[in-house]
């Protein structure tokens, strides 16, 4: 089955005239995704490669019925731009845009919530289903089709493990970056809550990294709510206190937030942890060898 991108995701992108948004749209579609439209405010009219460009999602909307949003745009204009998408109607929105304000995510996050709207990211390397669908910046061809539902709030950590699975001859269903800032738009729990309704997936794997609590909450769901066994591994082992380590939300407030206090919750409520990326795949193949 897949969650949230699969063989019926319809893609707009905003902002697919920028360089970003045109190189990743393309790859996007080269990998089979259906690309059905883009939008650039005042560029209506044209297209990008063969897919129409128009000036706003509603239009967009209108003309090519896309269910799913790529955010390609700056910054400053990203909230903005999450907006436009939702109230023309898309069920699901994917933010690869970093930097945006987390006061303008807080106000997002109060819009969309209300409404049911799936948001991954920002600041997010997007999801990918093995074999049916990209909608990011994930390189698709490291990855497999399988069983391993793979969750991160690190791009490149995603990939590494995602790779070093694959080298293990063990495939994934979906991946999926939640993004690093402060303020996302899907949490760990919102994740894994589909990964275990989801036939396909039947291993998690969650990497996570210092700061917030999101991790810590996560065990406990994993331990009260989840059937499906569920590997971990958390970077920034040796992150100083009080120092951003390349996410806005990667950052130890005295003891909160430490990659040591999240392994520890982790494995008490009986989640295996992996000292290294490596590691944490090798778990997953053990898993995945004795239920074979």
């Amino acid at each position: 089955m897949a969650i949230i991108v699969d063989e019926r995701t319809r893609v707009v992108v905003q902002g697919i005239t920028g360089r970003e948004g045109q190189f990743h749209a393309m790859r996007n579609r080269a990998y089979g995704t259906a690309v059905v439209a883009g939008v650039t405010p005042g560029k209506g009219g044209a297209d990008v490669e063969g897919v129409p460009v128009f000036d706003s999602v509603r239009a967009a909307v209108a003309e090519t019925n896309p269910n799913t949003a790529m955010v390609f745009v700056p910054a400053p204009f990203a909230a903005d731009a999450i907006f436009e998408a939702v109230d023309a109607g898309i069920e699901t929105v994917i933010c690869i845009t970093e930097g945006i304000p987390a006061h303008d995510m807080l106000r997002v996050y109060s819009h969309i919530r209300p409404r049911g709207v799936r948001l991954i990211g920002p600041n997010c390397p997007g999801v990918l289903s093995p074999g049916k669908a990209n909608v990011g910046i994930i390189p698709a061809e490291i990855f497999s089709e399988g069983s391993v539902g793979l969750v991160s709030r690190s791009g490149t950590l995603t990939y590494q493990i995602g790779h070093e699975l694959t080298q293990l001859g063990i495939g994934q269903s979906s991946i999926v970056g939640i993004g690093g800032d402060p303020v996302v738009g899907s949490s760990f729990i919102d994740i894994l809550q589909l990964f275990e309704a989801d036939r396909e997936t039947e291993i998690v794997i969650m990497v996570g990294e210092i700061g917030g609590a999101e991790e810590e909450k996560a065990a406990a769901f994993i331990a009260e709510r989840m059937a499906k066994p569920a590997v971990s591994y958390i970077a920034g082992f040796s992150a100083p206190p009080g120092k951003t380590m390349g996410h806005a939300g990667a950052i130890i407030s005295g003891t909160s937030g430490t990659a040591q206090a999240k392994a520890e919750a982790l494995r008490a409520h009986g989640v295996q942890v992996g000292a290294n990326p490596t590691e944490a795949a090798q778990l997953v193949a053990a898993i995945a060898g004795a239920a074979t």
